[in-house]
């Protein structure tokens, strides 16, 4: 089973400390803890590892967060993962 972890936030250092970036600090915590490191692909960062036997595909989009339903939407049909296996952390309170 593979499953996609989205972690949206904004590009750019005046955002990087913002309760915005609240999903790119989370990947990348949960990626520094998983001993895995993003790589610059199409449409963000993305990483690989796994979990109980599932494939956990992590990504921090590189559009702005007003953008980033396009990098979700590639990201899924080039994974092939159903919208049920996915997940996106985001900073609404």
């Amino acid at each position: 089973m593979k499953y996609l972890i989205v972690g949206l936030g904004n590009i750019g250092d005046e955002y990087s400390d913002t309760r915005h970036n609240i999903g790119f600090t989370v990947l990348d915590t949960f990626a520094s803890e998983a001993g895995v490191s993003f790589d610059d692909k199409r449409y963000g960062y993305v990483s690989r590892t796994k979990y109980k036997g599932r494939t956990l595909v992590l990504l921090k989009p590189s559009t702005f967060m007003n953008l980033s339903g396009n990098a979700v939407r590639y990201w899924l049909n080039k994974e092939k993962v159903s919208v049920e296996n996915l997940l996106v952390i985001v900073d609404d309170l």
